[in-house]
């Protein structure tokens, strides 16, 4: 079967850095901005997605490009004869699965969020109603099934239409409202009443709050997430490789896609910080930020129902930014792994993808008693662990060996595909670093996502 090609340098960038804008942009950047030094802390993940980061990334672009294949068939292209590192990819597909398994939940959240606002549902809410709105969509089976069911249903059905007419075209749109929108409200919420506070509070350097927390914490913080930003290490980045030519380096490519994804991951906190101050409400992190302390500014806001619909609408379109790739992803690789066309895998996964993501969803009523971590977790903490803190960091492990290994790939091919093109180079003199430096700073990532977990 002839294998489509991305129509434009621009789709490919949209559509890799809406794989790497999620969730966790919002919900986790900015509160560990404002928490951990403001300006001081964006600076030193900077350095890090350049350290870190963005090397990754040109790893995977260029095992795609090269091999022109997805996770499913990309090392049978590359390694040497008799050996072993497509046994990998089984890893990388399956990480893509657990990674679906609960975002299409939460992502199923945003979009009824966004049905709430619009309709008026949060209209003349006081906090306890707030709450509980977000309490009563966990404890209903029925309508997590039916918003994750209808983000599963869009996000088959926009990749059913092919990569340029689908994947492509419908991300295009939705990445360019998405960064209007988040322009739109961060200027809004800049402009309320008390809203510069929040803006002080979180860019300017604050020292003290480094003190707090103390510098190794610090470190170690902005390390992990310029990591894991990119949503790097399970071939997810590796398939839009795979669609591009050869015109550009790769290095000046991430370098881009990065860039994209730390302006919303800042551009969002200027929306939540100045929000929270003019208000007087306590920012915090994770689900609890987007489902109640924001909902509850919007309910004390002016023109709050409209301005409450657009940030969801915001959310909604990050989170389906990246369900549409990594279906891209699965879609592919099942194509290329079984030989079926993209229409019969679209149907599969229809129906894969749904009844996997049962369990998250029954996590949180059904499934409740069941505490995989320990302590309060549920099961979508578990399938987030197993993604974030095992298969991402293991994963780029193994592409970082495959492209330094003379039993791999080799430093020499990967240098030679990542430098083709118009656009930054990667220097020759880099190897060592390659080499040893990285493959260590990965490890500890490794470490510390475990040790943070269960000690």
């Amino acid at each position: 079967m002839e294998r489509e090609n991305l129509k434009s340098r621009l789709g490919f960038i949209l559509l890799s850095a809406g794989c790497a804008i999620g969730i966790g942009n919002v919900w986790r950047f900015p509160y560990i901005v404002g928490n951990y030094g403001g300006g001081i802390f964006v600076l030193f993940y900077l350095f890090f997605l350049a350290l870190i980061g963005i090397p990754v990334l040109t790893i995977e672009f260029s095992i795609g490009r090269a091999s022109q294949k997805s996770t499913a068939k990309a090392y049978q292209e590359l390694e040497p004869r008799g050996t072993k590192w497509h046994l990998h990819s089984n890893f990388a597909i399956a990480g893509n699965y657990i990674l679906l398994m609960f975002y299409t939940t939460v992502a199923g959240w945003m979009l009824y969020y966004f049905y709430k606002f619009a309709v008026g549902g949060f209209v003349g809410l006081d906090t306890a109603n707030v709450k509980n709105t977000f309490n009563n969509l966990l404890a209903s089976p029925a309508t997590m099934t039916f918003w994750m069911l209808v983000v599963v249903v869009l996000g088959f059905g926009v990749c059913s239409l092919g990569l340029q007419k689908g994947v492509e075209k419908i991300t295009k749109v939705m990445m360019t409202a998405l960064l209007g929108l988040i322009i739109i409200l961060a200027i809004h919420a800049v402009r309320l009443d008390g809203g510069i506070d929040g803006v002080k509070f979180y860019l300017l350097p604050n020292f003290e709050k480094i003190q707090e927390v103390g510098f190794f914490k610090l470190i170690t913080t902005a390390m992990n997430q310029a990591f894991f930003t990119l949503s790097i290490g399970m071939g997810s980045m590796m398939i839009f490789g795979s669609y591009i030519d050869k015109s550009r380096t790769l290095l000046g490519e991430s370098i881009n896609i990065a860039l994209l994804d730390t302006f919303v991951a800042i551009i969002a906190g200027l929306i939540i910080f100045p929000s929270c101050f003019a208000f007087n409400v306590e920012p915090d992190s994770g689900p609890s930020l987007i489902f109640i302390t924001l909902p509850n500014v919007f309910t004390s806001m002016k023109g709050g129902r409209i301005w409450g619909s657009l940030f969801f609408l915001f959310m909604t379109f990050a989170a389906f930014s990246t369900v549409i790739a990594l279906f891209e992803n699965i879609l592919t690789c099942c194509v290329e792994k079984f030989n079926i066309t993209r229409k019969k895998a679209v149907l599969i996964n229809i129906i894969i993808i749904s009844v996997l993501s049962l369990p998250c969803v029954f996590g949180f009523n059904i499934l409740s008693s069941l505490h995989p971590l320990g302590g309060e977790s549920t099961i979508l903490d578990f399938e987030d662990f197993l993604v974030s803190n095992l298969i991402l960091p293991a994963g780029s492990l193994v592409y970082l060996f495959f492209c330094i290994s003379k039993r791999g790939w080799g430093f020499d091919n990967y240098l030679k595909e990542a430098n083709t093109g118009v656009g930054p180079k990667i220097p020759r003199w880099i190897k060592p670093y390659y080499k040893y430096v990285m493959p260590i700073i990965m490890l500890i990532l490794l470490v510390q996502g475990i040790v943070n977990t269960f000690i």
